[in-house]
C-alpha cells in the first residue's frame, strides 16, 4: 500500500461522513416533509385495510338500496331501525354493538400491567413492569389511541370494523362487567374473552359472534390471542378466504440515544425463510407477498410482534414520521395481516403477542427466530458467530454472579485478551524481528536514495528471505484479531443488559456518559454537544498505543509515511463517531488498550533480541531456498515495470 493510495482511502472515508452529514435532513426540514405528506396518509391507509375485501363485493356494493336492509337473510331487530342511536344502515346485523360505554379491564402479571378495552377488544395500555425509561418513567410500549388493532370485514353487504364495536367481556367464561383489576397467579392461566355478537330480533344472538380471546401466564411476555368465529357462515362473507387484521403502533422513545445500527424498524419473517426488515430510522412501505410467521414493531431494546402459530397469508408494512404532540414520539409503525378465513360456522385463528424485551436469551428460547431482531452482526457469519456463540455466553455467565457490568466487561475483556495473547505474541515477535533489521534496512534506503524504487524493493525483499523474515507476520495476526472488534462493536450497543447499568462516572452504559455539556445548544460537527469521557480515554490510549507500535515496527513505518499519519488520524476520527455511543463500547476499548499494553511490557521481558538475531544471521548462511512461483511473478512484474518507464 502506498501513499497514494492511503491518502486515497482517507479522502474517501472523509467524503463519506461529509456527504452522510450533509444529506440528512434536519428536525424542520423532516417535519415540513412529513406536513405535506400528512394530508394524503390517512386515506391511503384506510384504502389499504379494506382494499382486497372491497374488490371481491364491489358489485354488490353498487346495488344495494335503502330497502336491502329489510330482505336480508338475517333477521333484526324490527325497533332498531326506529332509535336515532343506532345506525343500521352503516352496521347492518351488527348494529346493537356500535353503542356503548367504553370499560377497561386491568390485568397485571409478573412482568406486564395491561389494559383491555371492550371498545373493539382490543389492549388499551402496555407497560413493562421491570423497566423505566430513560428519564426514570414507566415503560410504556402504547396506550389509548397510539395503538389500534382489529379487522375488516364483510358481513351482509357492509364492511365492519371491529375497532367501532363493543364487545361484551367474559373472564374464565363468566360475563362481567368490564371494570375490574385481574391478576394472573403464578402456574395458572387467565383467559379473557371479548365477544362481537350479531343482533337477534329482541337483542344479541347468543350463538353468533366474534370473538377475541386473550390467555395469559404470570412469567412470560408472550401470550396468546386467538380469533373465534362462532355461527356465522350465512353472514360474513368467506368468498376471500381472507380478511384482513390492522395493526397500528405510536412508537414513543424510550431511550437517551438511537444509533443508526440499532434504531426502530419493521422486522418480519416469512415462513420457513430468513429474517428481513424494513430500514431502520426511515420512512419506507412494503407490501409482502407470500407465507408469513410474524410481524415486529422493533425499538431499541424493546418489540411488539405478533406471530402466526399457522401463518399469516401475506402482509403490507409501513413506517413513517409524522407530526405529533408528545415530545416522546419517535415513528409510526403499521401493518395490514391477511388472516385465512374458512368455515366461519366455527373456525378459530390462532395467534401470539409478545410485548417485551429484546433480550437475546428470552428471544432466542422461543425458536422463531425472534432474536434475529438484535444486531449482532448477522450480516457476516464470523461476527455473528463470535457474539452467538462466545461473547453473549460469557456475558450471561458473569452477569449471573450478580456483578456490576463495568466489572463483567473488565472480565470478559481479560479472557478475550488471554484468548488472543498467542496472536499478540507472534504480532510482537515479528515486530522484533523487524527492528533487528532496522539497520540493514537503512543501509539499502541509503543505497538506493537516488535510484529506481523497484531495486530498492527488490533488495529489501532478498534481505528479508535471506534473514528468513516475513514482513507481513506482524500484519496477518492483527487482521485476526478485527473481527472481535467488529464483533464488539455490534454487541455492547445492542446488549439491553447494560441499559441503566451505571459505572463509576457513567451513569448508563448503554448510552453516552457525558462529564460536560456545552452550554447554549453549542454543538461540535461531526462530534457533539457534550464530552464523554471513556470516549476521550479510548481515543488517548489509542494514539498512545499508535505511537508505542510505530517506534516497535521501526523501518517499515518509515517506509509508508502515509501509513504513519493514517495511523494517528483514524484514533482521531473515532472520537467524534464514538462520542455518541454507548458508553460500554468505549470502555471496553480503553480496557482493551490498557491491558495491550501490559502485554507488551511483559512479552518484551520475554524475547531476546540478541537471540533474534544471532538466528537472522544464522538463516542468512543457510542454502538459498528455491524461488516460489509467486515471487518469480512478483519479480517479473518489476522488471516489466522498470522495463516501461524506460
Amino acid at each position: 500500500m502506498d501513499k497514494n493510495t492511503i491518502t486515497g482511502i482517507i479522502l474517501i472515508f472523509v467524503i463519506f461522513i461529509f456527504f452522510s452529514w450533509w444529506n440528512s435532513p434536519n428536525e424542520e426540514e423532516r417535519l415540513t416533509i412529513q406536513k405535506k405528506r400528512d394530508s394524503i396518509a390517512e386515506v391511503i391507509q384506510n384504502q389499504r385495510i379494506a382494499d382486497s375485501i372491497r374488490n371481491t363485493i364491489q358489485a354488490d356494493l353498487s346495488n344495494i338500496q335503502e330497502q336491502d336492509i329489510e330482505s336480508t337473510n338475517v333477521p333484526h331487530n324490527e325497533g332498531i331501525s326506529a332509535t336515532p342511536n343506532l345506525n343500521t344502515d352503516k352496521y347492518g346485523v351488527f348494529t346493537n354493538s356500535s353503542v356503548g360505554e367504553e370499560k377497561l379491564l386491568s390485568v397485571e402479571s409478573d412482568l406486564l400491567k395491561l389494559a383491555l378495552s371492550n371498545k373493539g377488544g382490543r389492549i388499551y395500555k402496555a407497560e413493562l413492569k421491570n423497566f423505566q425509561t430513560s428519564d426514570s418513567m414507566p415503560l410504556v410500549l402504547f396506550k389509548g389511541d397510539t395503538a389500534r388493532f382489529g379487522f375488516v370485514f364483510s358481513a351482509a353487504n357492509r364492511l365492519i370494523n371491529t375497532q367501532e364495536h363493543y364487545f361484551k367481556t367474559f373472564v374464565n367464561g363468566e360475563l362481567v362487567n368490564g371494570d375490574e383489576h385481574l391478576h394472573v397467579k403464578e402456574n395458572k392461566d387467565l383467559t379473557i374473552a371479548f365477544r362481537l355478537f350479531a343482533d337477534s330480533e329482541t337483542d344479541f344472538a347468543p350463538n353468533q359472534y366474534i370473538e377475541f380471546r386473550y390467555c395469559f401466564k404470570a412469567d412470560s411476555y408472550m401470550f396468546d390471542f386467538d380469533i373465534h368465529f362462532v355461527g356465522l357462515e350465512n353472514i360474513v362473507d368467506n368468498r376471500n378466504g381472507a380478511v384482513e387484521f390492522n395493526w397500528q403502533q405510536d412508537l414513543r422513545l424510550q431511550e437517551q440515544i438511537v444509533d443508526k445500527y440499532n434504531g426502530s424498524g419493521i422486522y418480519y419473517k416469512y415462513l420457513q425463510d430468513e429474517v428481513d426488515n424494513l430500514s431502520e430510522n426511515k420512512d419506507e412501505q412494503e407490501s409482502l407477498t407470500g407465507k408469513l410467521s410474524w410481524i415486529s414493531f422493533k425499538q431499541r431494546f424493546f418489540s411488539s410482534t405478533i406471530i402466526a402459530k399457522d401463518h399469516f397469508i401475506a402482509a403490507t408494512v409501513e413506517q413513517k414520521h409524522q407530526l405529533s404532540k408528545d415530545p416522546k414520539y419517535q415513528i409510526t409503525m403499521a401493518t395490514n395481516v391477511g388472516l385465512p378465513l374458512e368455515n366461519v360456522q366455527d373456525f378459530t385463528v390462532e395467534m401470539q403477542f409478545y410485548l417485551g424485551p429484546n433480550e437475546f436469551k428470552r428471544l432466542s428460547a422461543y425458536d422463531m427466530d425472534l432474536e434475529r431482531q438484535i444486531p449482532i452482526g448477522w450480516g457476516f457469519f464470523l461476527l455473528a458467530w463470535i457474539n452467538k456463540y462466545i461473547v453473549i455466553n460469557v456475558f450471561h455467565f458473569l452477569g449471573g454472579w450478580g456483578w456490576n457490568y463495568g466489572i463483567v466487561i473488565l472480565v470478559l475483556t481479560l479472557l478475550l485478551k488471554l484468548v488472543l495473547f498467542p496472536i499478540a505474541y507472534k504480532t510482537y515477535k515479528s515486530s522484533a524481528k523487524m527492528r533487528v533489521l532496522k539497520p540493514e534496512i537503512d543501509e539499502i534506503n541509503e543505497k538506493f536514495k537516488d535510484k529506481d524504487a523497484v531495486k530498492k524493493q527488490q533488495a529489501t525483499m532478498d534481505l528479508y528471505k535471506k534473514a528468513g523474515v516475513n514482513p507481513m507476520a506482524g500484519c496477518v495476526p492483527m487482521l485476526l484479531q478485527m473481527p472481535i472488534l467488529f464483533a464488539m462493536f455490534r454487541f455492547f450497543p445492542a446488549s439491553i443488559e447494560l441499559r441503566q447499568k451505571s459505572f463509576l462516572w457513567a451513569h448508563d452504559l448503554s448510552t453516552y456518559d457525558s462529564i460536560w455539556t456545552f452550554p447554549g445548544g453549542f454543538e461540535i460537527p461531526f462530534y457533539g454537544d457534550h464530552i464523554s469521557l471513556f470516549t476521550l480515554l479510548m481515543t488517548v490510549s489509542t494514539i498512545m498505543y499508535t505511537k508505542i507500535n510505530n517506534d516497535m515496527m521501526g523501518s517499515s513505518t518509515q517506509q509508508m509515511p502515509g501509513m504513519k499519519t493514517m495511523m494517528y488520524i483514524m484514533p482521531i476520527m473515532f472520537l467524534g463517531i464514538f462520542n455518541n455511543y454507548a458508553a460500554g463500547l468505549s470502555y471496553y476499548y480503553f480496557l482493551a488498550n490498557i491491558i495491550t499494553f501490559g502485554q507488551m511490557f511483559l512479552i518484551r521481558k520475554t524475547i531476546n533480541e540478541d537471540k533474534i538475531h544471532a538466528q537472522i544471521e544464522a538463516n542468512k548462511k543457510k542454502p538459498a531456498k528455491k524461488k516460489s512461483g509467486f515471487q518469480k511473478r512478483l519479480e517479473e512484474m518489476a522488471k516489466q515495470q522498470q522495463a516501461g518507464k524506460k
